[in-house]
């Protein structure tokens, strides 16, 4: 897809306000395509310098302290956390160094693919050291920084240094021959910075809409949690006389309730591992085994898959036991308090337990709830000192509130029906935020190749976003989608040049090879 076709299918502002160049010519690059009629294509080489030396560093003095960056200090899309710093004294050869001005960049995947990137500015007296995995980029005369920075931070970008990375699995690296080697748009200076400050308005408007939608997301998820820990320890009826629990992170509940600890309802059953080196304990294994990383990967109240199986043989040489379906799965260190209710007959590794009904009269699903409203209990009794763990008789130990099994019911189903409506709105929440990032991404890179002219709003009102109903920012709003349609033809001037009046111009932002000529 090309950059403007997802400026279109994002349907921000820039589809409709921002119009292509009056006049193109061909790049010589297959990747990059048609760039705008007076502007440049050099080798990174040429236009910045990669990895070079910090002469800053050399006019201080041992006890001078300078900003410390390490990876995840640097964001996507441009934040950069300075809190932390370190004397020069304290610092080894082995570090990044770099200064102010200088664009960084993640080599390391999945960083790179990610967009971590920056701008440095304001470092500790002026200069910075970090992590050895990252690229440093100096923009030359010719090259702008802040134009720099965006670019660097393009698809186009990003997409062209995946198909160079080397090296095995999650140790892939871009290589610093890659910037230097990369085909670099070069508009004229004055435009550079038209297109850079374009992009810094409305890049941080967007970003400013993101951060609201996330505070949003958050109350969303305080309003649920709320919502559960009322409902498991006051019931449904707001008129319902109340007695004191006995237990603190409960306090008072309905007098005709009990509160009791989980091994008095529930068989407590650990898990275990079979050998990694027995091929025939995993080969073609059908029997789930879930661990801490399946339950934090399962955002749902049932959990049906594993990511690894095991083998009968494997069970049976392990420790574990098979589950029934309909038990409640608790991960007990690394971390404390993911749960889920196994929707198939099952086992887990040494870093769950299950809680398995010991009689009749209870609702799985109401004790999953009663185990989300007290994580913090629960991870609170954690022991250890490499990592946090609650042993299987403190799990037992757990005191929770025990209706009569109706109410259970009714409870349970009270909760299903409210959290997900909130469930619902939250990850209409999540796509408008996937939409708005789609869209700045596309923005950025139809913006520094020029397949669309900024030069009129750089200087003029930011983007119109329309208050109309049917307007983009509406529909981001809402999660729905809307887009804009572009229609014309091509056409060439009496110079051979194409004008592209509102057609679509394509940039193919793709994996590439950034030899290769047309």
């Amino acid at each position: 897809m090309t950059a403007v076709q997802s400026l279109e299918k994002s349907g921000g502002p820039a589809a409709n306000q921002c119009k292509p160049y009056p006049a193109y010519k061909p790049s010589g690059v297959e990747w990059l395509g048609d760039v705008p009629e007076g502007w440049a294509v050099k080798r990174g080489r040429f236009a910045m310098r990669v990895n070079p030396p910090c002469p800053r560093f050399k006019a201080l003095e041992p006890t001078d302290e300078v900003s410390f960056v390490p990876m995840e200090a640097v964001g996507i899309m441009g934040s950069l956390s300075l809190e932390q710093t370190r004397e020069i004294a304290d610092i080894s050869s082995g570090y990044t160094q770099f200064q102010d001005g200088d664009v960084v960049v993640a080599k390391i995947t999945p960083c790179f693919e990610n967009g971590k990137g920056a701008l440095a500015s304001g470092l500790q007296n002026g200069v910075a050291c970090g992590t050895t995995e990252l690229h440093v980029l100096r923009a030359m005369k010719t090259l702008d920084r802040h134009f720099l920075f965006y670019l660097s931070v393009s698809d186009l970008f990003r997409k062209c240094g995946e198909a160079e990375m080397y090296g095995a699995g999650g140790q892939k690296r871009v290589p610093p021959e890659f910037t230097k080697d990369f085909r670099t748009p070069l508009p004229p200076p004055a435009e550079q910075r038209a297109i850079a400050h374009f992009l810094d308005r409305e890049t941080g408007k967007i970003d400013r809409l993101v951060a609201k939608k996330r505070e949003l997301i958050e109350k969303l998820k305080e309003e649920r949690a709320a919502l559960i820990s009322r409902a498991v320890t006051r019931g449904l009826n707001p008129d319902a006389q109340l007695k004191p629990s006995g237990v603190e992170w409960l306090g008072d509940v309905p007098e005709h309730w009990d509160a009791l600890p989980m091994k008095r309802r529930f068989h407590v059953v650990n898990g275990g591992t079979p050998s990694s080196s027995e091929e025939s304990y995993w080969e073609d294994g059908a029997i789930a085994w879930f661990t801490p990383e399946d339950l934090g990967r399962n955002h749902t109240k049932v959990i049906t898959s594993s990511r690894r199986q095991i083998t009968r043989e494997g069970l049976l040489n392990c420790g574990a036991s098979l589950t029934p379906r309909h038990s409640v799965l608790v991960s007990t260190r690394a971390p404390i308090g993911h749960v889920a209710i196994s929707d198939v007959e099952s086992c887990c590794n040494q870093g769950c337990r299950y809680f398995v009904k010991a009689r009749d009269g209870l609702n799985p699903d109401f004790f999953y709830y009663a185990i989300v409203a007290s994580k913090a209990v629960l991870q609170a009794a954690g022991k250890g000192t490499t990592f946090l763990e609650l042993s299987g008789g403190m799990l037992g130990m757990h005191q929770t509130p025990m209706p009569p099994p109706a109410e259970q019911r009714t409870i349970a189903d009270f909760l299903d029906r409210e959290t997900g409506k909130i469930d619902r709105l939250a990850a209409k929440v999540d796509e408008a935020i996937e939409r708005l990032q789609e869209y700045r991404a596309a923005l950025i890179t139809a913006a520094v190749t020029g397949k669309i002219d900024v030069r009129s709003e750089a200087s003029g009102a930011a983007l119109e976003y329309p208050a109309a109903q049917s307007t983009w920012l509406k529909a981001a709003e809402k999660g729905a989608p809307y887009g804009a349609k572009n229609a014309g033809k091509k056409n060439t001037d009496g110079h051979g040049h194409r004008r592209t009046g509102q057609q679509q111009v394509r940039v193919r932002v793709r994996p590439c090879s950034h030899g290769k000529t047309t």
